[in-house]
């Protein structure tokens, strides 16, 4: 009894860490910064409702822009930067997204990003109790919740029985 109460448990956890979404670090170890080709680092990738993007840079020396459309994204015209230094972005509705460096140049030199989020069939999830995703521990902290409650429920029914 005690291992098939652990079993559906672990196999629930299994399945709900993929429905948080994937996190992707922009640029990956470049991060956000000049000489790195966006377009060639979001092709192959698909983005989804759900998703988050993480913009690691330095205060200072870059910002993070959403811009409203793709004429906006061409032309480099910026509006409501971001100065943290480290963005994450969830992307909550689908479509067309764009982002741009709004510091000097930037842009206009290739630190912009376009993407296409994809709509999924079901439900957005819930976000993650936790928000630490530039750190990359939430699906860390995930699995050891869910181990906590698999060794509640198996304690729970030894117990029982």
């Amino acid at each position: 009894m005690a291992l098939t109460a652990l079993t559906a448990l672990l196999f629930v956890a299994m399945m709900a860490a993929p429905a948080f979404g994937s996190d992707y670090v922009v640029g990956d170890e470049a991060g956000w910064k000049l000489n790195v080709n966006y377009t060639a680092w979001a092709q192959g990738k698909e983005f989804h409702v759900g998703d988050r993007l993480i913009f690691k840079y330095t205060q200072g020396s870059h910002n993070l822009h959403r811009l409203s459309n793709a004429a906006d994204f061409q032309e480099c015209r910026m509006s409501g930067a971001s100065p943290t230094g480290s963005d994450v972005i969830t992307l909550a509705t689908p479509g067309k997204k764009w982002y741009a460096c709004g510091v000097s140049e930037h842009c206009s030199k290739g630190m912009k990003l376009a993407i296409n989020v994809i709509s999924d069939s079901a439900p957005s999830p819930a976000p993650p109790l936790v928000d630490s995703a530039a750190n990359g521990y939430s699906t860390l902290i995930s699995w050891a919740w869910a181990w906590v409650f698999a060794a509640f429920a198996l304690h729970k029914s030894t117990i029982i029985a």
